[in-house]
């Protein structure tokens, strides 16, 4: 027997929009399932129903924009305001910047992804080829009041390029509810760092989906940082297509009081010698709660996959939650993976060492956190984005 699902304020304003916005099919989807509980496996420990309480209207043309939240010296930038991509201008040689219609994920079973296809009317689509300097920055903002703001970029790099590219996420200080999406195709050989950063108002709730797929050969570093909104979640999607592609896989939330921060990551090795190597961290203050999960998928045929995955939690009060649950599926006999997990609490025996030394308790609290996070920060090479992402760190550590 089907029991009829009890629809709350939220779902029935995404019904709303998804019927006016020509997607009537995945209307009657999501009246008929609702949004996910934890009783789905993925949303185990971030239950949207019961996190997101209501969502405002779609929103409108941006009348204007506020200051960039995250600024690096140098980076070339390229805004999408209230989800629509802006003009260009003159772009550093290697890059093509235009838009693209209709979504930009490829099809899968998540209310997120589902919600930003049927809503997206026009992505912002970038091409990159040869060794791309300076660093590219999508600076995503919603403005104005209270909005639902989705929006997406494809982009594509080329065989044997290289370039760094950063996404921000910020806007004015409303109670916001947006949901990015990222496809990000890396050719053969491509080397590729690529950081998401979210700065949105602290009302805001920020959703991302980030979809990466490697050719043979192709390198990529990743790194997602929660810092702003009160509920925020970004499901990651890489997949090792071609031999010899690699990826280092990183993320960090930082959480306060009543914050939310999930990192989510389905990896798909899908053929023969390629490797992966996800390393996650949370560092939580106050009664607030971080959430990793990561899976990794060998497929039958990936023989010689080497994968390791590993989360780390750093709580600084006793009322904080870190959950983690990292998972493994191989159907191959022929791999090396493994995965591992550890939380705990500052070392008390080093914040000794380092008081006894003189420096202030709080100066020493700070210094052990920043030698937790450097494994993330360090490989970062440009020295004005690790100075910027520096900053985001410290900004928090600072309470602002």
């Amino acid at each position: 027997m089907n029991v009829p699902v009890r629809l709350g304020p939220a779902e029935l304003s995404l019904i709303a929009q998804l019927t006016a916005a020509g997607a009537p099919g995945e209307a009657e989807r999501l009246a008929a399932a609702g949004l996910p509980t934890r009783k789905v496996e993925s949303y185990h420990y971030t239950d949207l129903k019961t996190l997101l309480r209501a969502v405002p209207e779609l929103v409108g043309k941006a009348e204007g924009v506020s200051p960039p939240a995250l600024r690096v010296a140098g980076a070339h930038q390229l805004l999408i305001a209230n989800g629509v991509p802006q003009e260009s201008g003159t772009v550093p040689a290697g890059v093509i910047v235009g838009t693209v219609e209709g979504p930009v994920l490829s099809t899968r079973d998540d209310v997120l992804v589902r919600l930003n296809s049927a809503l997206v009317k026009s992505a912002l689509r970038i091409d990159l080829d040869g060794s791309v300097d300076p660093v590219i920055q999508i600076d995503r903002r919603t403005e104005g009041s209270a909005a639902h703001a989705p929006s997406a970029a494809k982009i594509y790099v080329g065989d044997n390029a290289s370039a760094v590219i950063l996404e921000t996420y910020s806007g004015s200080d409303g109670a916001h509810v947006t949901n990015h999406a990222t496809y990000l195709a890396l050719g053969k050989n491509a080397v590729v760092t690529h950081i998401t950063v979210d700065l949105s108002a602290r009302q805001a709730t920020h959703f991302a989906t980030n979809e990466y797929v490697l050719a043979e050969g192709a390198q990529l570093r990743t790194l997602v940082i929660h810092a702003g909104a009160n509920v925020s979640r970004t499901h990651l999607f890489p997949k090792f297509a071609g031999k010899g592609a690699h990826a280092d896989v990183t993320g960090l939330n930082l959480v306060s009081d009543g914050q939310h921060a999930d990192i989510t990551m389905d990896a798909n090795h899908a053929v023969p010698h390629t490797s992966s190597k996800p390393l996650f961290k949370s560092i939580a203050r106050g009664r607030s709660k971080a959430v990793v999960q990561g899976r990794l998928v060998v497929a039958r045929d990936a023989q010689k996959t080497d994968a390791k995955l590993m989360a780390q939690g750093l709580m600084l009060s006793d009322e904080a939650e870190i959950l983690t649950k990292p998972e493994l599926e191989i159907y191959a006999d022929d791999v090396v993976c493994g995965h591992g997990s550890t939380c705990g609490q500052l070392d008390e025996e080093s914040l000794f060492y380092l008081m006894s030394r003189g420096i202030p308790k709080i100066e020493a609290e700070t210094l052990l956190v920043r030698g937790f996070l450097a494994e993330l920060i360090d490989p970062i090479e440009d020295a004005a984005l690790n100075e910027a992402l520096s900053a985001v760190v410290d900004g928090w550590l600072a309470g602002k």
